[in-house]
């Protein structure tokens, strides 16, 4: 009888691109994969380890896989990603109940790792970051008709509040090639939405190529046959160039959304953060990019109580949000992380002003949302589906204006059924804060 493997992962879609490569490691090897860590013999978990709460989270899941683990549900614990790259030995301390407590560039040594764990070893072992697998066989583990690109691995912007390049090295791209590869096959395995993801997307190919080729990489993608959407997420506003617009802006495959984190406008604060920009320019950047993409949807996120952050800044702030009025916004407290520069800044605020101050902006953002969704009612979008809710008695996607997670939904009833990755054509009839409701008026053909 197979060992049953169940790996729990973590954090952000770069991370579960990671996990996916452990997967397909381990099916390979003749693990039977199982969704529920309580079912399986062994569980891996890739960790997130960027903020506190994601560590929180993490140490959590831990906690509870012991205990699974105690009472003889499970017979071991393997844990990698960014948290155990971040704490190392620490982190082997912190969890005794782990058989095997690895970095990220151990998880190409996964199927051997767990050869040692069953022979009663315990594993602890952190191979160079820069070791971290930027190609490779993936099982894919979400809904079927989407996944997620890497194109890179790392990140050299050093914001001052991130950990991200301690944890994970140095921006590096995947050659172009083997991201094409990549993006046919998972084309030829019925995937139709292509979501490219790095740290910094809009660097893409400067470490191989000398310059951005995200332009040239999108046209590319949009080649491939089978290909219905592109999205590309983590977009930096000082590499928002028009060649990049420009092939947004005319290209049918390229969802006409861009994310773009600009995390304060106050120019102060932002110098602090070591990110680019003030009020001024990036309200001309944000006008410039509307103007070359009509119709385009703005996401950005924004911290609120960086160290120093006076009421007047944070104001400022407020207004601007209120000003450009972002399309999609996520807004987090500063959290204070350990080997960041912030960490040491002076003037940390209490964590109560650091919340209350996202809550703010997270209210305003919420009636931004529901008065920009509110100019949608009687318009028709292409959505996919992405399930039937049985409670609602009606089906669900997302149109080309959100990205899966982060953002909406449409909900929608149908004369005809429907199957998971349908395209259709909704008309929009009332809406919620964050999300549309409507009908739809045509099934659209496979292309």
């Amino acid at each position: 009888m197979p060992i049953k493997v169940g790996l729990v992962s973590l954090g952000c879609s770069k991370n579960l691109v990671d996990s996916e490569r452990i997967l397909y490691k381990l099916r390979e090897r003749g693990y039977e994969l199982v969704t529920e860590p309580g079912l399986a013999d062994i569980a891996v978990v890739n960790t997130c380890g960027f903020i506190q709460s994601a560590k929180e989270e993490a140490i959590d899941t831990i906690i509870e896989l012991g205990k699974l683990k105690a009472d003889g549900t499970l017979k071991k614990i393997v844990v990698t990603g960014c948290l155990t790259e971040r704490y190392k030995q620490e982190a082997a301390e912190l969890f005794p109940e782990a058989d095997a407590v690895i970095g990220i560039g151990d998880n190409k040594d996964i199927v051997d790792i767990l050869d040692h764990v069953l022979a009663g070893e315990r594993v602890v072992r952190f191979a160079p970051k820069l070791d971290a697998e930027i190609l490779g066989d993936r099982i894919i583990s979400t809904l079927p008709f989407f996944a997620y690109l890497k194109i890179a691995e790392g990140c050299s912007n050093c914001c001052t509040y991130c950990a991200i390049p301690k944890i994970r090295g140095k921006f590096r791209s995947v050659p172009m090639e083997e991201v094409l590869k990549e993006a046919k096959w998972l084309a030829q395995n019925g995937v139709t939405e292509l979501i490219v993801i790095a740290q910094d997307s809009s660097r893409y190919g400067e470490d191989i190529y000398g310059k951005s080729k995200l332009p040239e990489l999108l046209e590319k993608l949009s080649e491939i046959d089978g290909v219905r959407r592109i999205r590309v997420l983590y977009c930096y506003p000082e590499r928002i160039t028009d060649e990049l617009l420009e092939t947004i802006a005319s290209n049918e495959k390229i969802v006409k959304y861009l994310d773009m984190p600009i995390q304060h406008c106050n120019s102060e604060i932002l110098e602090k953060m070591n990110r680019w920009g003030n009020r001024e320019k990036l309200k001309e950047l944000i006008d410039h990019i509307r103007s070359k993409v009509p119709g385009i949807i703005i996401r950005t996120t924004i911290i609120t109580g960086f160290p120093g952050e006076t009421q007047e800044q944070f104001d400022e702030l407020a207004e601007f949000v209120q000003q450009i009025r972002f399309d999609r916004l996520g807004c987090f407290p500063f959290s204070q992380e350990e080997g960041t520069k912030a960490a040491e800044l002076d003037g940390q605020l209490d964590d109560e002003v650091k919340s209350h101050r996202a809550d703010i902006l997270m209210q305003q953002q919420m009636l931004i949302s529901a008065q920009n969704n509110e100019k949608q009612l009687g318009t028709t979008h292409t959505a996919v589906v992405e399930g039937f809710d049985k409670f609602a008695g009606c089906y669900f996607g997302r149109t080309d204006m959100d990205a899966p997670d982060i953002d909406g939904k449409i909900f929608f009833s149908s004369e005809n059924p429907l199957k998971t990755g349908d395209y259709v054509k909704v008309k929009v009839s009332d809406t919620l804060d964050y999300d549309l409701i409507g009908e739809v008026i045509e099934i659209e053909p496979c292309k």
